[in-house]
């Protein structure tokens, strides 16, 4: 049997460059990395969404200002709430905020539905891959609060916050959408999130008291302020990408024999999201 090797050659690289449009690589002009006790974790930041707050938490990240801090409120199943807990550390970017809750739908918006309704908004689906919401009849679009959200914290005042953000360690706090200006998510070192010290379980505020006993930010950067070598190269999975909508469409289904109760057909976006990946050499 004779083999086209040139044919092959050529059927091979076109599956390539097809495979390699399936993913992207974060801009690192908006990646965050916090080195913590427990690990290092890579925040994506969504300035499409909250521009002014995403602007201030980078402010604050490269005068190094949540070095040395704590993640001094954490809740089990809830949130891991970091910064200042005396609100005494000087910064040249505490001004108040202007709350960043949704943004009016774009004319040619990247939304792709997924969902409608959902349980907490018309439609639920994804915004440039992270889990996001929509109301047609209002014309705005915002992020979900899924597990590694992550968005500022404030007082009762919407328009409060200034330097103290949140990570969501449960799998899902949706009754803060549209109450709170989400900024970005994790998207690597969930396990470094997860394994912060709690308050105790009696403890309705979540405040751990004492500081020896919270853990602790050790430094954060921009990607941009972390050497090239030492960078985690991480692709993410396209949204529009034919593997994503394969996957999304046996999970409407159920399609395997596994399952003898197929569902209603209906998506949890906190669940079903486009895969993350490290890169490999």
């Amino acid at each position: 049997m004779k083999i086209n090797y040139a044919f092959l050659c050529c059927w091979i690289l076109s599956f390539n460059v097809f495979a390699a449009d399936q993913w992207r690589t974060p801009n690192a002009e908006n990646l965050v990395y916090l080195k913590l006790e427990t690990g290092t974790v890579i925040v994506e930041l969504a300035p499409f969404i909250a521009p002014n707050h995403v602007t201030q938490f980078k402010n604050l990240v490269n005068e190094g200002f949540y070095d040395g801090l704590d993640f001094y409120r954490v809740i089990d199943g809830f949130v891991a709430q970091g910064g200042d807990l005396t609100e005494q550390k000087p910064s040249n970017n505490k001004s108040k905020l202007q709350a960043e809750l949704h943004r009016t739908a774009p004319k040619n918006s990247d939304f792709m539905l997924i969902q409608s309704p959902d349980f907490m908004a018309p439609q639920t689906g994804f915004i440039n891959e992270f889990p996001a919401a929509r109301d047609p009849q209002t014309n705005q679009e915002w992020l979900v609060h899924c597990m590694g959200t992550l968005a500022f914290a404030r007082d009762t005042d919407i328009n409060s916050a200034t330097t103290e953000f949140y990570i969501v360690i449960g799998q899902a706090t949706r009754h803060l959408d549209k109450n709170m200006s989400s900024i970005g998510r994790v998207i690597y070192g969930m396990p470094a999130i997860q394994s912060l010290k709690r308050a105790h379980l009696n403890n309705a505020s979540g405040v751990i008291e004492q500081p020896e006993d919270r853990s602790k930010i050790i430094w954060a950067k921009l990607a941009t302020q972390v050497a090239k070598q030492d960078r985690i190269a991480i692709e993410i999975q396209r949204q529009d990408s034919a593997e994503f909508k394969k996957r999304l469409k046996k999970a409407k289904t159920l399609e395997n024999e596994f399952f003898h109760y197929k569902g209603n057909g209906n998506l949890d976006v906190c669940y079903y999201k486009p895969k993350i990946r490290v890169k490999s050499n």
